[in-house]
């Protein structure tokens, strides 16, 4: 496994960022705690879940198979770098989300009994809060950091201006700030690539990317269907259907390179100089062993240059639409 710093602080997580959105709704306690197992196993020491996170078995399930796990001792807390968010609304009451100063500590408070932790590595914004003022944000995120419950802040889903106004506001207060975005971010969509990755370079975020198969589309979905492996539906099947002839031509490139689309698709991440770690969200054991096939894919200039003609990309603003 490689490992690197978390944009511009000294932590070391590694390359590849284990996601747990699926444990619980579609992955059994029992599975979530060996593909963890075999996470640490293989030097995956990041995790990366949200207080939201549990689909139809419930909010706040995955944080509570995470802290299952970790009570089954061995180490297995020490050894994670553990990141969780907050913002959507976990009940109908008001302040059960968002980013008031109320809502930050008891969301906290809560993730930490589902987590069975006493605190937290990363803590992640899921959402900008354009309601709350970031002196009030800041405020709550310096208490929850002196009182040891959480050590870094980062945010997900924000514009490169909330990047910008988020650390200036940090800045003014003599406070460390965003540590981290999280964005998505893969071969058919680049739209953070205009301001996002920009400011998060700027301000020294390191940056984990959320759906980097873009709901499978980037994992062999064309010859998965001739297998009659994999159907879509709904929105998916009309974003195949749009997308249909670039993921021809990625499909056909992928076996060129004899390598899985899936491995290619991580692995071009993993050449943004931007991208600290992709998350991969396995739902078995076997893809889990699949994503840390991308640890071992080689693109050259060639290669990253064929994948921008089949997925062209964007240059940082305003160069990319007014020069």
């Amino acid at each position: 496994m490689e490992y690197t710093h978390l944009g511009r602080t000294g932590l070391q997580v590694s390359r590849l960022c284990l996601g747990s959105v699926n444990f619980g709704p579609y992955t059994s306690e029992a599975d979530s705690f060996a593909i963890m197992d075999r996470a640490h196993e293989l030097g995956v020491n990041f995790f990366d879940t949200a207080n939201v996170y549990g689909g139809a078995a419930g909010k706040g399930v995955s944080e509570t198979i995470i802290g299952n796990w970790f009570a089954q001792g061995g180490g297995r807390r020490e050894r994670t770098v553990l990141a969780t968010k907050l913002y959507h609304p976990m009940g109908d009451w008001p302040n059960e989300g968002r980013l008031s100063a109320l809502s930050i500590r008891r969301a906290c408070e809560a993730s930490l009994r589902r987590l069975q932790t006493d605190y937290i590595d990363l803590y992640q914004m899921h959402h900008v809060d354009r309601e709350a003022p970031w002196d009030e944000i800041w405020e709550s995120m310096e208490t929850l950091r002196s009182q040891g419950k959480i050590l870094y802040a980062g945010s997900s889903n924000f514009a490169g201006w909330h990047i910008a106004k988020a650390q200036e506001a940090a800045k003014a207060r003599h406070f460390l700030g965003l540590v981290s975005e999280q964005s998505l971010y893969n071969l058919l969509e680049r739209t953070v690539e205009l301001e996002v990755l920009p400011a998060a370079e700027d301000y020294g975020l390191g940056v984990m990317t959320w759906s980097p198969l873009q709901v499978g589309l980037l994992g062999g979905v064309l010859k998965k269907e001739s297998e009659g492996q994999r159907r879509f539906q709904d929105k998916n099947r009309e974003l195949l259907e749009s997308k249909r002839p670039q993921i021809e031509a990625y499909e056909a490139f992928c076996t060129e390179l004899g390598a899985e689309p899936a491995s290619v698709a991580l692995g071009w991440l993993l050449t943004r100089p931007q991208v600290t770690a992709p998350i991969i969200g396995p739902r078995t054991m076997a893809h889990l062993e699949s994503a840390l096939d991308s640890l071992n894919v080689h693109l050259d200039e060639k290669a990253l240059a064929r994948l921008d003609e089949i997925f062209p990309g964007h240059q940082p603003a305003p160069e990319d639409y007014a020069w």
